[in-house]
């Protein structure tokens, strides 16, 4: 799934452009640094020397991201999807000046590029200088600066360009790109801006870096500070949903995804964004039926928990019952399963009461789970020489069932020795739901329908390298 992250130079006079187009990566007549570094260390210096003091965090009321100030007059180029729903944000620059922003332009349909107007900024604003976007390679060196998690302003890393498409104007790379790099800029080896990060894949374990980032190319970014010069940008209030908040137990949502709406640059499918407050310990349902596309749904938590299903209503219809794992701010992806389908919907969301988390392991006892016979029930432990998911070194125990297409399924994972997660797949590899802690404490469930007639593949595994221990798992 793809997890959204919370140039040749501008031919307008828009940006006050202030930076060398000198190389970095200096040199000593004999190539080695007189420094005694390396001529890659010096690079990776200077592009943080010349670049850093333009990078600044962004604080709003529902999480954090990261900007460069691309105008010596106090504009900030972002995402739209950090600033989205505000008209003013909190603009923290590089030196912890902390200064108040408002939000100017975002960009048209599912360009997710926005501008903050500083108010009352310090003269001499450092900027960031717009690279070219035809000169970008796959193997090029790139850099990323940021505020990963909202907790490490300035934070640097780099990686290289594993792939272009410049079909969706997006680059992909192998930098640590993590929540809160949202907006960032990613920099080739002049400093210049190359990308506004704003994305990252994962399979959603915790929602981190695996290596495979996007970022929107300088190629968009032209045009659009082009638009805002001319002053055809809409102001700071739009947002990709149709009504933002997600509203429990009241009447359902109706929703249309069009081309027009918020768009995966992974595969091209269209999504409307809906953000609401939790409290761990609430049970939630929410379930997006449609006649006329694939649903899908995905929810975001705090701590960078994921939660998404296909088919857990039936037929083209999906459902997420869930029991909340933190207080916080969630947004939720009313979303297709296939590119480019559009077609309207219905949302309808239900809260029921908060609960305390159980102090010891409990295996929940519904109807169904008194009443029906066990489809598999083992006993089993993770222990050194088990295999290991690759991505975060976890250790996992893997069983297969038979189903059909409509069945419904719940899967519970239990242990008192280790967080449990779990995962459900087809027996092609495709993950049909994945859990955390719905059954409570460090316990993991997933109620499922199952999509097709099959095999199923039931992963037992802990939420990250350190889980050794006993284990139940139970499907009904």
């Amino acid at each position: 799934m793809l997890s959204l992250l919370l140039s040749s130079a501008c031919l307008t006079p828009l940006l006050a452009w202030t930076l060398s187009s000198k190389s970095l990566a200096q040199a000593a007549p004999n190539g080695v640094p007189s420094s005694g570094r390396d001529a890659d260390e010096e690079t990776n210096i200077r592009v943080y020397q010349v670049a850093s003091p333009a990078v600044v965090s962004i604080e709003t009321s529902s999480g954090n991201g990261s900007g460069s100030i691309v105008d010596a007059s106090g504009l900030v180029l972002t995402n739209a999807h950090v600033v989205r729903g505000q008209r003013t944000v909190n603009v923290v620059l590089a030196d912890r000046t902390r200064i108040q922003g408002q939000v100017i332009g975002i960009g048209r349909g599912s360009q997710d590029l926005a501008l903050v107007q500083l108010q009352r900024p310090p003269r001499n604003l450092p900027t960031v200088r717009l690279g070219n976007p035809n000169a970008l390679q796959v193997g090029q060196r790139v850099f990323a600066i940021g505020n990963p998690f909202g907790q490490f302003a300035g934070t640097l890393t780099t990686g290289i360009i594993s792939r272009i498409d410049r079909e969706r104007g997006l680059v992909q790379t192998d930098a640590a790109i993590n929540p809160g790099n949202s907006g960032g800029p990613l920099l080739n080896s002049r400093g210049e801006l190359i990308g506004v990060n704003t994305a990252i894949f994962t399979a959603g374990r915790g929602g981190g870096n695996i290596g495979i980032g996007f970022a929107l190319s300088v190629a968009q970014v032209q045009p659009f500070l082009a638009e805002a010069q001319a002053g055809r940008l809409r102001p700071g209030t739009r947002t990709d949903s149709p009504g933002g908040q997600l509203a429990f137990n009241g009447r359902p949502i109706q929703g249309e995804l069009s081309s027009g709406d918020g768009t995966l640059p992974d595969d091209g499918s269209f999504y409307d964004l809906y953000q609401f407050q939790g409290r761990a310990g609430q049970q939630i349902t929410i379930t997006m039926n449609s006649s006329q596309l694939d649903s899908y749904l995905i929810l975001l938590g705090p701590n960078n928990a994921v939660v998404r299903d296909d088919d857990g209503a039936g037929g083209q219809n999906a459902r997420i019952q869930v029991r909340l794992p933190a207080d916080g701010t969630y947004s939720l992806l009313a979303n297709t399963y296939e590119a480019g389908q559009s077609g309207r919907y219905t949302l309808q969301a239900v809260l029921g009461q908060a609960t305390r988390q159980p102090s010891t392991p409990q295996t929940p006892q519904t109807p169904q789970t008194r009443n029906s016979r066990p489809i598999l029930q083992e006993s089993g432990s993770l222990q050194n020489g088990d295999r290991q998911i690759p991505r975060d070194g976890s250790l996992f125990d893997a069983y297969t069932f038979q189903g059909r297409a409509g069945q419904r399924v719940t899967i519970t994972l239990t242990s008192q020795q280790f967080d449990a997660y779990l995962i459900l797949r087809t027996a092609a590899g495709r993950v049909v739901a994945e859990d955390d802690d719905s059954a409570g404490g460090t316990n993991a469930q997933i109620t499922v329908v199952l999509p097709t007639d099959g095999a199923y593949q039931v992963i037992a595994n802990a939420i990250d390298r350190t889980g050794r221990g006993s284990y139940q798992l139970l499907v009904r």
